[in-house]
């Protein structure tokens, strides 16, 4: 290409931070450019002529590779975003009840305050459980208003009320051979807590303007902050359903119980603020990049950084 060879080109892509799969052609090939352009970051290097099978070929190959790249990609930023990170005793305890009640069919109730990882726990749970090639769903039950909640949790059928334009499926038909984590199950209403103890008595619910009930199969795990018990002798929460959710209860420690861990939550938390800027970096480096090659050169072609760093130039 004028004024540039296939290796500059290399180079220029990988420090723009480009993730597309790159296959080099050269009608000048040698041992020495095939390894500098593998360092640079092509992911096959081929000499003309090529053939239109063997060109067919390396391109389904590289195409393969970098979806398996990104399946990993994504896989690692799922682990790490709901990693329990601990050594303390106290998360050793705990870390001991999800092992002993993951793989039965028992219903979890995690308590503590807000924040300590409740919902962490209970992915733990459907981790080390047989259901985790199934859905994990989750619901904060304070976060939906009491009149949708019913909608939210079992679904409704299309015409069932103004605006249900489509039929809905509920989370617990959404976690169908999987976990439901139902978050904040203290503030549930007291008209839903009796269609939800119908459910876990009978594995079977209805939708809302549904004919006729519909079997599932889901393990529900529940959280909440709140003290069940008080709520009971209140009045607020059903007994009932208490003893069917208060099944295999794990506390979660406060993080002043645990202090040992806050060294290693700190390094965690960093690491992985460091990896968003850095793909920040990236991401800023390509636009700069695709910014400075449509423009028109003249006073005001790039802007600034400020225009840069948040996308208005691009």
């Amino acid at each position: 290409m004028p004024g540039k060879d296939g290796l500059a080109m290399l180079a220029e892509l990988r420090d723009i931070g480009l993730q597309t799969p790159v296959v080099m052609i050269s009608g000048q090939a040698t041992i020495d450019m095939a390894v500098r352009a593998t360092r640079l970051g092509a992911v096959d290097f081929l000499e003309k002529p090529v053939s239109a099978d063997k060109l067919m070929l390396t391109v389904e190959n590289a195409l393969k590779l970098s979806r398996l790249e990104e399946e990993n990609r994504q896989l690692r930023r799922r682990v790490g975003r709901h990693e329990i990170v601990w050594k303390s005793e106290a998360m050793r305890r705990v870390m001991a009840q999800v092992d002993r009640v993951a793989a039965s069919e028992s219903r979890v109730c995690i308590l503590g305050e807000t924040g300590t990882g409740k919902e962490l726990v209970a992915r733990a749970v459907h981790e080390r459980s047989p259901r985790r090639e199934r859905p994990f769903v989750t619901v904060n039950c304070a976060a939906v208003p009491s009149e949708l909640i019913e909608s939210e949790l079992f679904g409704h059928e299309k015409g069932a009320f103004t605006g249900a334009a489509t039929r809905h499926l509920g989370k617990f038909e959404q976690a169908h051979g999987g976990t439901l984590f139902l978050d904040e199950i203290g503030d549930m209403p007291a008209t839903m807590q009796a269609k939800l103890l119908r459910l876990l008595q009978e594995g079977e619910l209805e939708r809302i303007g549904g004919e006729r009930p519909v079997v599932v199969n889901t393990r529900v795990i529940v959280a909440t902050h709140r003290d069940l018990e008080a709520l009971v002798r209140k009045g607020v929460f059903r007994e009932d359903l208490y003893h069917r959710i208060f099944v295999f209860p794990i506390t979660m420690p406060a993080l002043r119980e645990r202090l040992d861990d806050v060294p290693l939550l700190a390094e965690h938390f960093a690491r992985h603020r460091r990896r968003a800027e850095r793909l920040e970096a990236a991401r800023l480096r390509a636009r700069s990049h695709r910014t400075a090659r449509r423009a028109t050169p003249g006073p005001a072609t790039f802007g600034n950084y400020e225009m840069w760093s948040n996308g208005s130039c691009c």
